[in-house]
């Protein structure tokens, strides 16, 4: 993996990761697939939409399809019919997501799996082989998601653990290679909850150990918006020019302009999809629900502007119909809106820095996107 900085403006960049499997422009927002596949639409409608990255979740593919088949059918490119960069996070998540069915320690996790019970165990080095399995064009290490609130000392012996299997993740990762013909890369994670010491603690010491590129993990997790982007700032500033910088998990599109200005490059979170799923559609003036009775009869798209396959096509009032039908149509369609909006978001912040207007464009959009749409 290659990663170069072309263009700076007002602390945002502009970008290119290359993989073997394409070129990523950055700053990048990237679908959620946790399983293998962004729900809801086809890879046909991602790349339709101009969709460069995904990302999938070791955890999840380890229990379905499971590794033996992954590694079958020649990893989930082949598997999934997405020939573009993918990138899985380690299962980290879970231990925050499904903190009643985990035991943490030393060593590393125990799950006991969501879907029949069984006992599962997960360590930074066994993370690893299975993303060497899954083919994930970059990986990530295992770590521990606190929640929030989290108090100092629990906040500090976590962030020791997360560093600590980062570096035993390392070793295993640079004791082999990838098994499908092409290089993968690995991030580390910084942790540290909301404790600024310990998120400079944690991004020093994973910077001395040498990553591809490093993420900000642990937020979005409750914590007030201003604490998050004061803790962005915070690791940002420890995180080599050179090197990309992913948020993890996050979130809101001014969540991810405020963290653009911030210097983030990569992002991913369930919002465009989920909420596409659940009548919610993201527009250049605001949010609407679709279900409100108020767009039963506005024959006119979902935002006027938008270029997406949703709205050249249909209108509000007849997708409104395909959710009031429970027809799966409508969460297609959605779904596609708000990839494609999340798309044009990520792909206008990168014009705009390129012509030096990124904060002038951010300010005035995000009075925009502040509220409910009428």
């Amino acid at each position: 993996m290659d990663f170069k900085v072309d263009k700076t403006c007002s602390g945002a960049r502009a970008g290119v990761i290359q993989t073997d499997h394409g070129r990523v422009s950055t700053p990048v927002f990237m679908p959620v697939g946790t399983q293998g596949a962004v729900k809801a639409v086809t890879p046909r409608d991602l790349n339709d939409i101009g969709v460069e990255i995904i990302l999938g979740n070791t955890y999840h593919l380890y229990l379905r399809p499971g590794t033996d088949i992954l590694a079958r059918a020649g990893g989930l490119h082949r598997f999934s019919g997405w020939e573009k960069p993918i990138l899985t996070d380690s299962g980290g998540f879970q231990v925050y997501s499904l903190a009643k069915l985990r035991k943490v320690d030393g060593d590393g996790v125990t799950f006991q799996s969501h879907l029949d019970g069984s006992p599962h165990r997960f360590t930074p080095e066994n993370v690893i082989r299975t993303q060497r399995l899954i083919g994930a064009d970059i990986m990530m290490v295992l770590d521990e998601c606190p929640p929030f609130p989290c108090d100092e000392r629990y906040a500090s012996e976590s962030n020791r653990r997360t560093l600590d299997w980062a570096a035993r993740c390392l070793d295993e990762f640079r004791g082999g290679e990838g098994l499908y013909g092409y290089p993968q890369a690995l991030f580390g994670i910084a942790q540290g909850a909301t404790h600024p010491h310990l998120r400079d603690q944690s991004i020093r010491a994973l910077v001395e150990m040498g990553f591809d590129g490093y993420a900000i993990g642990g937020l979005a997790v409750g914590e007030p918006a201003p604490v998050m982007y004061d803790i962005i700032e915070v690791c940002v500033a420890r995180i080599p020019l050179d090197s990309p910088r992913y948020l993890m998990g996050v979130g809101t599109p001014v969540n991810l302009l405020e963290a653009v200005e911030r210097g983030v490059d990569m992002f991913d979170c369930v919002l465009p999809t989920r909420n596409g799923r659940n009548a919610m559609a993201f527009t250049k003036n605001g949010s609407l629900t679709i279900t409100n009775a108020r767009h039963a009869d506005e024959f006119v798209p979902l935002d006027g502007s938008c270029g997406c396959y949703a709205c050249r096509n249909f209108t509000r009032a007849y997708i409104r119909h395909l959710f009031m039908i429970r027809e799966i149509l409508g969460l297609t369609l959605l779904t596609i809106h708000n990839i494609w909006f999340y798309r044009w978001l990520m792909a206008t912040a990168r014009e705009k820095i390129f012509d030096g207007t990124f904060g002038s464009w951010k300010t005035e959009l995000i009075r925009t996107l502040s509220g409910e749409h009428v």
